[in-house]
């Protein structure tokens, strides 16, 4: 437990990588949100046709999928399916006490992958651009995960 306090360097890294993508998955969910208002449109559930102070003019079309909603609700989702593991692993991965200039390369090149594939989709690439970050975001914790295996079994 020496290896998990912002003493250690590996750890600082992982706390402001972690905080990073703690806001970048509020922040899509936020997103999201505004897109939904701004629209009007890209309702997710029948309730929220209720007639409300946000909801003025309900409209069964607004159930309707709005891909400018519905974008934002896929980066949510793929968030949410890639930086979970990412918590898990740099964490152990911190326990292991890697060197440090592994821990950032790993860790920041991880948020800077994330970052990308957010530009990569918000912008409508095509899947080869988004499949590329999302595939060093996910070599990069898969490489952690073998590392820290490595480290406890060896």
């Amino acid at each position: 437990m020496d290896l998990l306090n912002l003493e250690n360097p590996a750890f600082a890294t992982y706390t402001v990588a972690s905080s990073l993508m703690a806001l970048k998955v509020m922040g899509q969910g936020w997103m999201t949100v505004y897109r939904m208002l701004k629209s009007a449109s890209g309702l997710a559930s029948p309730e929220d046709l209720q007639l409300g102070f946000i909801n003025k003019k309900p409209n069964p079309a607004q159930l309707e999928v709005n891909d400018y909603v519905d974008r934002s609700r896929r980066m949510h989702r793929n968030d949410l399916e890639n930086i979970p593991a990412f918590w898990v692993v740099g964490l152990l991965f911190v326990a292991v006490n890697p060197a440090l200039w592994l821990a950032q390369s790993l860790m920041y090149g991880f948020v800077a992958a994330r970052l990308a594939h957010f530009f990569a989709y918000a912008s409508k690439q095509t899947h080869e651009v988004r499949a590329t970050f999302y595939t060093i975001g996910s070599l990069i914790v898969i490489y952690m995960a073998f590392h820290t295996l490595w480290m406890v079994l060896a």
